[in-house]
């Protein structure tokens, strides 16, 4: 079985990782720090710390030698322009290039698309992002494709232990923006790493929407949060356009990852909120478990 190096073992990495190895693949993980590959001793392939932008790191590193699979899915964190462009960019050339891959998955974002009109988005659409931050995202993908690799653009990730949605609201800090119909694409953490795994193991090429099968209106979730938790529906406030990715309004189409055989595990937020108490553990206060 091919080897798949997991560049960026976090939230989705290390899922994806998990899946990798149970299907019987040789994997290894790659962290920014020892002490996150500390915490991930227990696991059943190894994980090494290693800087991605680093080219003589990589080249050093000999767990990662061999690998006919990469997945890029290291994050930012925080970080502006500049850590995007060390992150994205500049780690998924020094990928390519040091450990030459047959395949190369580069995990982007929904962001990219710059839509504002509530319009139905697919791979085939304008991605043409207004800020810096996706123009750079928009540069890796074009380098990822250029290498023949894959682009998986992600909805917003949540699942066991994260989510916006549900942390606010449950906190009490949930604010719907306007009149709450902007549209919210999301994707569960599961689902993403099925997807990736999907996409390797199917041989596809080019770029990929990966969102959940129901885009839904911000009012719509509150609302439904609001009747099914007994809780007050939150307040109106202003839309928020100062986001470091830009403000849009669309709703992503996963049509064409559907048609290659994969399917949702979790359609619809509402389902994931329904059917994973793992997504509710994590995110109700103690007093409400």
């Amino acid at each position: 079985m091919s080897k798949v190096i997991v560049a960026g073992c976090g939230f989705v990495g290390l899922a994806t990782a998990r899946l990798f190895a149970g299907a019987g693949r040789e994997v290894v993980g790659v962290t920014h720090s020892v002490e996150s590959a500390g915490l991930l001793r227990g696991e059943a392939f190894p994980v090494v710390a290693c800087d991605i932008t680093d080219r003589v790191a990589l080249a050093g590193c000999g767990e990662l030698r061999g690998a006919e699979v990469v997945i890029h899915c290291a994050s930012s964190g925080r970080g502006g322009v500049e850590q995007y462009r060390a992150v994205y960019l500049n780690g998924a050339r020094a990928l390519a290039e040091v450990l030459a891959p047959r395949t190369l998955v580069f995990t982007s974002s929904t962001s990219v698309y710059a839509q504002t009109d509530g319009a139905w988005v697919s791979e085939e659409s304008a991605a043409a992002p207004d800020r810096e931050t996706g123009r750079v995202l928009r540069e890796a993908e074009d380098f990822v494709l250029a290498q023949g690799g894959v682009v998986a653009r992600l909805a917003g990730i949540y699942g066991p232990g994260r989510s916006v949605l549900l942390r606010k609201f449950f906190a009490g800090e949930a604010v719907i923006e306007g009149d709450g119909s902007k549209w919210i694409n999301q994707a569960h953490r599961d689902d993403i790493a099925a997807a990736l795994v999907h996409l390797v193991t199917t041989g596809a090429g080019g770029v990929f929407n990966v969102s959940d099968d129901e885009p839904l209106a911000q009012r719509a979730v509150y609302a439904w949060l609001a009747e099914r938790f007994d809780r007050p529906l939150p307040p109106c406030g202003p839309i928020d356009t100062d986001r470091k990715r830009g403000w849009t309004d669309k709703r992503v189409s996963n049509a064409k990852l559907r048609a290659t055989g994969w399917q949702a595990r979790y359609p619809s937020f509402f389902a994931a909120v329904e059917s994973d108490p793992a997504l509710l553990a994590a995110s109700m206060p103690e007093r409400s478990n």
